[in-house]
């Protein structure tokens, strides 16, 4: 009987740790309202097959002249310029000019030619000798942005910080805060690495912050195989960031942490990406704001459900 009371005792002190390690914001939460009541274009309201593809100034425009809020990515170039990009390296998505394309470099099946290399390998005016896939859009700055949308629809800011950067000072937040602090329009910051929520939490602590996750190891356990992905994906990083709101890939809605972050501690539960009406119906029993891709929902832009 003693082995058994002293067995629950050690279960009931992991648990309880568990709970501490997972918990967000519990005092002081900025008002959630605002940013819900709009849905959110994963990259604008962006077709990669067109001449709006995805985190351009032309699929920011669309976006907000159809009222839908906007979910953008912020990385830094070479010379310390907050741009708006995705991916960490280029090829996907840059192509350069037809007048600067390095020998050897072959065309995709579109006939564009992709560039190599990382976002930050690059300056600001090097980047603008690239196009987005088959448009003429460039690379956007951050600070032009911010101008265009001024404050019209909601924002979801997420902050590009790679993994092996461990400084708890990430630059893109100190130099893309230079840029937010005059913004006078709605947005909440998200990203995928603590010491972004970290930084914001240290030194503009009223900002509504979110952390990122989703179950790295489900679909490539090949690829995330350090325990770190775990942890995140448990969330286990909440009790030094306290985030506002719980960013989660949809398809794992049922995730032990995020529940008890949006259930046990009434988070505020974010859904990426919606791809379809069908996802969009379930993704509302379970998450509170919804990013979503690759359709125009039906219902319009307001967060109706």
């Amino acid at each position: 009987m003693g082995i058994f009371i002293g067995i629950l005792r050690i279960v009931g002190i992991i648990c309880s740790i568990y709970l501490v390690l997972i918990m967000p914001r519990m005092t002081g939460r900025p008002d959630r309202t605002v940013h819900t009541q709009v849905l959110y274009a994963h990259r604008g309201l962006h077709d990669n097959d067109t001449d709006h593809p995805e985190n351009s100034m032309a699929a920011f425009k669309r976006a907000v002249d159809a009222g839908y809020g906007i979910e953008l990515d912020v990385q830094l170039t070479k010379d310390k310029v907050p741009v708006i990009f995705h991916d960490f390296t280029l090829e996907r998505i840059a192509r350069y000019d037809s007048d600067c394309v390095p020998e050897g470099v072959a065309p995709d099946s579109k006939g564009g030619y992709p560039v190599r290399g990382c976002v930050d390998d690059y300056t600001y005016d090097e980047l603008m000798h690239f196009h987005l896939l088959t448009s003429n859009e460039r690379i956007p700055r951050f600070e032009d942005f911010l101008k265009l949308v001024d404050g019209k629809v909601p924002l979801v800011v997420e902050f590009k910080v790679r993994t092996s950067n461990v400084s708890t000072r990430p630059e893109v937040c100190v130099l893309a805060w230079e840029y937010l602090k005059d913004y006078k329009g709605v947005y909440c910051i998200e990203s995928f690495h603590p010491f972004a929520l970290l930084w914001f939490r240290r030194h503009h602590g009223r900002v509504f912050r979110g952390q990122l996750s989703e179950e790295f190891y489900r679909d490539n356990p090949g690829l995330f195989k350090s325990p770190v992905y775990f942890v995140l994906a448990m969330l286990m990083f909440n009790f030094l960031t306290a985030p506002d709101f719980i960013a989660y890939n949809h398809q794992h809605a049922g995730n032990l942490s995020r529940v008890l972050c949006h259930r046990l501690y009434r988070s505020t539960a974010a859904a990426w990406t919606i791809k379809s009406e069908e996802a969009l119906a379930e993704a509302k029993k379970h998450f509170d704001l919804f990013i979503f891709d690759s359709f125009v929902p039906a219902q319009g832009p307001q967060a109706v459900n």
